[in-house]
């Protein structure tokens, strides 16, 4: 989860990426950082790919994904979390925070502005623009030797009918 100011509160962007293509399978944006805005991570997840049933969730040790509500989601469709039995292992989310940085840079503060001159409104919708269509689709990924994310899914699932 990471969080924005924006000039009338706070926006929080909750995602759930692939780690094979960094595709972003499941994104929520809200006013708050309750266990809710996971939960919604998770069922927007759910609705893009109906079988993530078995799939493994990865995420600090927050009390948003330690909650009962959160738990319950995961349970009700069948993954199963993964988390770090300690605090203090930065290294485990440092991919989704990576890719944090990197949106907050290149949507703000590369280009001179600031999260701080919009309502709650518009990062919201420049955010989900960001993950749900410029980074799934075209956006260069050195991690996928360069191919955006839908695209390096597209090739896998093209050899895997081939291979079958």
């Amino acid at each position: 989860m990471s969080e924005l100011k924006a000039k009338n509160g706070n926006v929080y962007v909750s995602a759930i990426f692939d780690c094979f293509d960094l595709m972003p399978l499941g994104l929520a944006i809200e006013d708050n950082m309750k266990a809710s805005i996971c939960c919604h991570t998770i069922e927007n997840a759910r609705k893009a790919y109906p079988d993530i049933k078995g799939c493994i969730i990865h995420s600090d040790r927050g009390s948003q994904y330690t909650s009962i509500e959160y738990r319950a989601k995961l349970q009700k469709y069948g993954i199963i979390q993964s988390m770090n039995s300690a605090g203090g292992r930065c290294h485990d989310n440092a991919r989704c925070e990576s890719m944090w940085a990197r949106m907050k840079e290149e949507l703000f503060f590369s280009r001179g502005d600031r999260s701080e001159n919009y309502t709650m409104a518009e990062p919201k919708t420049i955010i989900w623009r960001c993950y749900m269509s410029y980074w799934a689709n075209r956006r260069i990924c050195t991690a996928n030797a360069g191919l955006p994310p839908a695209v390096k899914r597209k090739q896998y699932y093209q050899r895997a009918g081939i291979a079958a």
